[in-house]
């Protein structure tokens, strides 16, 4: 698999090689399933290149994930169409999981998760998906496609009868009517900030191992401002990672995507915000694995290891 020309971080060639690598970073610049605003393809290269000013340290960790080796591909070639999109990310992300990498997909638009999703559920035999997101997400079709970014949970949960959806504050009508007539565990911003809603229990009726799809509209616009459906209200920045470090410390989380950002002139703080959290996302992954005794730290990349 070729090397991307834009390194996640740009840390050195000791850190980014293939074979020495545990995780790899799939760029899909993709677009097509977008309803409403544009950018959602340059999306990849803006967070590869923000990360370049990111900090190699981690202060809340105390350490530097990046030691781990960070690989980052070339983006597969895409067709135009959602269909041959689909086939072409679940190639990518099945050679990279065959390498014993742990798959990171950032995006473009929210309907390139299903290739990396389908994936990895071929590859475990089983697989749960927690999604962060301000929208369900759970339409048959939109605007003709089964395919849209809006559909995204929908074809998921058709493979799947183990997600959680969390931070939702966007849904229509037959969406909220088929969450109530199939109990589906589906909880708006209102309920997790509720008194009522309990992550522990939601996470312990959910089946190992764990895929995480974060639609970048799940924070709120002080946050990150540049996507392509945006909602107010969405998690703040510390209220966000404690509860993705939550759910990193509980679960076995086997690979992740960050998608929906978009590219927008006059706006770097998105950017930096949605490479930051990637960085933060794999320094828990990284965590969880040390607390587990499956690796020790510090350490200099030595290959496969998720």
């Amino acid at each position: 698999m070729k090397p991307n020309r834009l390194q996640f971080l740009e840390p050195g060639e000791a850190f980014t090689g293939l074979d020495t690598a545990a995780a790899a970073i799939l760029p899909v610049p993709f677009e097509g399933g977008v309803s409403w605003g544009r950018g959602a393809a340059g999306g990849p290269d803006a967070l590869l290149t923000a990360s370049a000013y990111i900090e190699e340290y981690d202060e809340v960790l105390g350490v530097e994930p990046c030691r781990m080796g960070i690989f980052t591909a070339a983006p597969p070639e895409l067709p135009s169409d959602p269909v041959g999109v689909e086939l072409a990310v679940h190639h990518a992300a099945a050679e990279l999981i065959a390498r014993g990498k742990f798959p990171v997909l950032i995006g473009g638009d929210h309907s390139v998760s299903l290739g990396c999703f389908r994936a990895l559920l071929q590859h475990h035999g089983r697989l749960s998906a927690i999604q962060l997101d301000a929208h369900a997400d759970l339409r048959e079709e939109y605007e003709g496609s089964r395919l849209s970014h809006a559909c995204i949970l929908a074809r998921i949960r058709e493979l799947t009868g183990d997600a959680l959806q969390l931070g939702i504050r966007s849904l229509s009508s037959p969406e909220a009517q088929r969450i109530a007539r199939e109990k589906l565990a589906v909880f708006t911003m209102d309920q997790v900030r509720g008194s009522g809603f309990d992550l522990g229990t939601e996470l312990g009726r959910l089946p190992d191992p764990v895929y995480v799809t974060v639609d970048l509209d799940a924070f709120d616009w002080s946050v990150i401002r540049s996507t392509g459906t945006p909602e107010p209200g969405g998690f703040l920045w510390a209220e966000g990672l404690a509860l993705l470090r939550r759910i990193f410390e509980t679960k076995n989380v086997v690979g992740f995507d960050v998608v929906e950002l978009a590219a927008e002139e006059g706006d770097r703080n998105s950017a930096f915000a949605a490479a930051k959290l990637v960085y933060r996302m794999l320094g828990f992954k990284l965590a969880a694995e040390v607390a587990r005794g499956r690796m020790d730290w510090p350490r200099e990349p030595r290959g496969p290891l998720f």
